[in-house]
């Protein structure tokens, strides 16, 4: 039995974090045009991958691979930039691995398949414990307490998993636990998901988070590339034949302190993606990135502070119940209810509100703008409103099921000079 406590935490330096960032993300539209899904802007300064490298550091693990193939170069740049603080020669490092054909004439066919093309280089590290994650999720764990489930268990692989409603387990892989946690049924995006015996419509969802004993990876990677008819994929093949033929652990992602279902968050449409940055508008939101225990590292450009100017009955500068970032100007303008990522410009007797704005983004005066994403590099024309008509919206910009307007340069007619 190992303990958080009394171990020399040996088994997280034997561990190795593989993070998942080579999804196209089209569910995010224009978001993911030019970027992948990882390197989406989030919460103002940080970028969606920040998050589950930031768990790794403040786990205490520090040997990381990033697996790229999509649109990489911002991700690519943002990692250089931000994420090169680590030390080689303690046998820490953060390395990027794109797709290279390594063992086969084909990119990656699917998450199984990604890893699987790189077990070379993964052998050569010779991890004890392989520790998967998906590189767009927004939330803070600890994940040595989840491989200490794990070897504590003796599984052959774990699964962190969490509770969802049945309308949304739809879209992930749900399992059925017996009384020890193992996982006794896993289905991958169900149309009907199976609920938790005595809780109406509370089904658990695997978070796409997994951890595997190494020698045992290596059996079930190569065996799915044997498998012609595998999707290659770790939630429609490799779990559900492990659930079948080995011992499968599940992990309840749970908040510490009073047994709740934690904050997980996965942003991989435009609606889910506008509600969790409105979530961290609220006087307590349910993800806290003012805590200082659990820091969210990310690369951090030199920028001046933010700036409200003006003073004036009807031009006045102001941002209410709103986060804003660094190097922001409201000039005469009142911003409610939003987000201002950095290097944002708002030019006078304007009205921003319920705004997801991301960064580079200059908006001319007498603008009316409400429930809108505005992408990177985005110059809003003097005198136009979006939000208020959803016709007239949808003519020129994509509107979410719930009303979400997106707007980004070329909706808007303007070249991209800078897409990173």
């Amino acid at each position: 039995m190992i303990t958080h406590t009394d171990t020399n935490y040996t088994y997280l330096k034997n561990t190795l974090a593989l993070i998942l960032a080579g999804g196209s993300g089209t569910r995010l539209q224009s978001l993911t045009r030019w970027h992948s899904k990882p390197a989406v802007p989030f919460g103002g300064k940080y970028r969606t991958i920040d998050f589950p490298l930031s768990n790794c550091i403040n786990s205490g693990i520090r040997r990381i691979s990033i697996l790229t193939q999509y649109k990489s170069h911002s991700l690519n740049t943002h990692i250089q930039k931000g994420w090169n603080f680590l030390r080689p020669e303690l046998g820490e490092f953060i390395d990027l691995l794109p797709a290279q054909q390594r063992v086969k004439d084909s990119w990656y066919l699917g998450t199984a398949d990604a890893v699987y093309q790189n077990i070379d280089i993964i052998d050569n590290i010779h991890p004890e414990f392989v520790l998967i994650l998906a590189g767009d999720h927004i939330y803070k764990m600890n994940y040595a307490l989840m491989i200490e489930h794990h070897i504590n268990t003796g599984a052959d692989m774990t699964v962190g998993c969490i509770e969802v409603s049945s309308k949304e387990a739809r879209e992930f892989g749900v399992m059925s636990v017996d009384d020890d946690q193992r996982v006794v049924r896993f289905t991958e995006k169900p149309k009907q998901p199976e609920t938790i015996p005595g809780r109406g419509n509370v089904c658990l969802a695997s978070m796409g988070i997994y951890v595997f004993s190494r020698d045992f990876l290596y059996q079930m990677l190569k065996r799915d590339d044997r498998d012609s008819n595998s999707q290659h994929d770790f939630g429609r093949n490799i779990i559900p034949y492990a659930v079948a033929h080995h011992k499968v652990s599940a992990y309840p992602f749970t908040d510490a302190t009073n047994g709740a279902t934690a904050y997980w968050r996965d942003v991989g449409t435009v609606d889910s993606y506008y509600e969790a940055n409105m979530e961290l508008l609220a006087v307590t939101p349910p993800l806290n990135l003012y805590d200082q225990t659990w820091p969210i590292w990310t690369y951090q450009e030199q920028l001046p502070p933010a700036k409200f100017v003006f003073d004036d009955d009807g031009r006045r500068g102001m941002a209410v119940d709103s986060l804003v970032s660094a190097g922001c100007i409201v000039s005469g303008s009142s911003v409610g209810h939003s987000l201002l990522s950095n290097n944002v410009r708002i030019h006078s007797y304007c009205e921003i509100d319920d705004a997801v704005i991301l960064p580079n983004v200059e908006i001319g005066r007498h603008c009316k703008l409400q429930k809108v994403i505005i992408d990177r590099n985005c110059r809003i024309p003097p005198g136009t409103v979006i939000g208020y008509d959803p016709e007239e919206d949808a003519k020129r910009f994509f509107v979410s099921a719930e009303g979400i307007v997106l707007v980004s340069p070329e909706m808007l007619g303007q070249s991209l000079s800078n897409v990173a």
